[in-house]
C-alpha cells in the first residue's frame, strides 16, 4: 500500500494527529509514557472516545480505576458515556495484585471481548503495572512478548500508558515496551531557563512505517481535553 494510503486511526487530539501524519495507523500499538500528572490516562480516555463517536467500539483494560471512576471522570469531561456503556464501550478491571487472575482475564477474557463485539480501540491503562506483576526481568520479556503478538491477531488499534523510569524520565518504568510497540509517544515536563514556569511537552520518539514529527511541542490539559500546539515553536 503506498504511504499516503496508509489507514490512519485519529487520537481525536488536536496536534498530536497532525504530528502523526494523520493519526495512528490502524491495528498498530502505541505507547504514552510519562509520569505522575503528565496526563496519560486523559490521553487515552480522548483515544476511547473519539472511536465511540465515529462509530467504533472500545475495551478499556484497568488495573488502577474502577469502572465506575472511569465512566465518572469522562462524564465530568461532558462527554455522554452513559449511552455507549455496555453497548460499544467495555471496561475490563483487573487486580494488579494477583498474578494469575490477571494473566488469566488477559488470556482468555480478552480475545472473546474483541471477538464478541468487534472492538476496534483497546486501552490498557497502565501497563507498567502489568509489567510489575513478573518477578524476573526474563519472565517479563517473555510474557510481554507473547501479550503483544496477542494482541497484534486480534487486529484491533491498542493505545498503553506507562509510567517512566524512575532514574530515566526518558525510558518506561521497565524499559521494555517501547521495543515492543509501534509508536512511543513520551510526555514530560520542561522548566524554563529562569526556572519560573514549567511546560508540559510532548515528542514522537518512534513511528514504525510512518513519517512522523520529530519535534518537541508543548501542550496543555483544559476543559478535559488535551490539546498539542504543533505549530508552537518550543525553544
Amino acid at each position: 500500500m503506498p504511504e499516503g494510503d496508509v489507514d490512519r486511526v485519529r487520537m481525536g487530539i488536536e496536534g498530536l494527529d497532525e504530528m502523526l501524519s494523520g493519526g495512528l495507523i490502524r491495528g498498530s500499538i502505541a505507547a504514552i509514557v510519562g509520569t505522575y500528572g503528565t496526563g496519560k490516562t486523559t490521553f487515552a480516555l480522548q483515544f476511547i472516545w473519539e472511536g465511540l463517536v465515529r462509530g467504533e467500539t472500545a475495551i478499556y483494560i484497568s488495573l488502577e480505576e474502577s469502572e465506575e471512576s472511569i465512566v465518572r471522570y469522562m462524564t465530568e469531561k461532558g462527554w455522554g458515556i452513559e449511552q455507549y456503556r455496555n453497548t460499544s464501550f467495555f471496561v475490563l478491571k483487573l487486580d494488579p495484585t494477583n498474578f494469575n487472575l490477571s494473566i488469566n482475564s488477559i488470556r482468555n477474557e480478552l480475545p472473546s471481548l474483541i471477538k464478541r463485539f468487534t472492538a476496534t480501540r483497546i486501552v490498557f491503562d497502565p501497563i507498567s503495572l502489568f509489567e510489575d506483576l513478573f518477578e524476573s526481568d526474563s519472565a517479563r520479556r517473555y510474557e510481554m512478548f507473547r501479550f503483544v503478538e496477542m494482541l497484534r491477531d486480534q487486529r484491533c488499534t491498542m493505545l498503553m500508558t506507562s509510567e517512566t523510569n524512575r532514574d530515566n524520565p526518558f525510558s518506561s518504568r521497565h524499559n521494555l515496551i517501547e521495543y515492543l510497540v509501534d509508536t512511543v509517544i513520551l510526555l514530560r515536563y520542561i522548566r524554563s531557563d529562569e526556572q519560573t514556569r514549567v511546560r508540559l511537552v510532548l515528542e514522537v520518539v518512534k513511528m514504525r512505517s510512518s513519517p512522523h514529527s520529530r519535534e518537541i511541542k508543548p501542550y496543555e490539559i483544559a476543559g478535559g481535553r488535551v490539546k498539542v500546539y504543533s505549530q508552537a515553536n518550543l525553544f
